[in-house]
């Protein structure tokens, strides 16, 4: 296996080198808004521990990362009226991961929606801060 990249995007970002739309922080993860949104709200949530994917991350970290997508995925539910969440994660090249620091993708979803191509388009800022004060709300409630 392909040895963890400490200079990945992700890694930076919790280093604070690059900025990013923090919705949910505790000590083992950090959730934000993604900059290219496939749906409004769509958040990435990744480990705080250096982990590639989900193939090289700790269990009990794993575990950390879980307990945040089940939470995050609840609050975005109820702050975007969604029908349903999608809740992606993608493991090495030929499973489709672009960004080698594990994450998950939350989007919440509504009948009849359709995904917008990745990295598609980039998002507004001040739409990205309206989604996460939106998403800060219903995690606090």
């Amino acid at each position: 296996m392909t040895a963890y990249d400490p200079n990945n995007p992700f890694a930076k970002i919790l280093r604070g080198e690059f900025p990013c739309v923090k919705v949910y922080e505790n000590d083992h993860v950090l959730a934000f808004l993604d900059i290219m949104p496939r749906v409004p709200g769509h958040t990435l949530v990744i480990p705080k521990a250096p982990a590639r994917n989900l193939l090289d991350i700790t269990e009990e970290d794993y575990l950390h990362v879980g307990r945040a997508v089940r939470t995050i995925s609840r609050a975005a539910k109820t702050a975007f009226a969604a029908d349903g969440i999608t809740v992606q994660q993608f493991n090495e090249h030929a499973g489709g991961q672009m960004v080698f620091h594990l994450h998950v993708h939350i989007m919440p979803r509504h009948n009849g929606d359709s995904l917008l191509p990745p990295a598609s388009r980039k998002e507004d800022p001040k739409v990205l801060e309206d989604n996460a004060a939106k998403l800060i709300a219903a995690l606090k409630g």
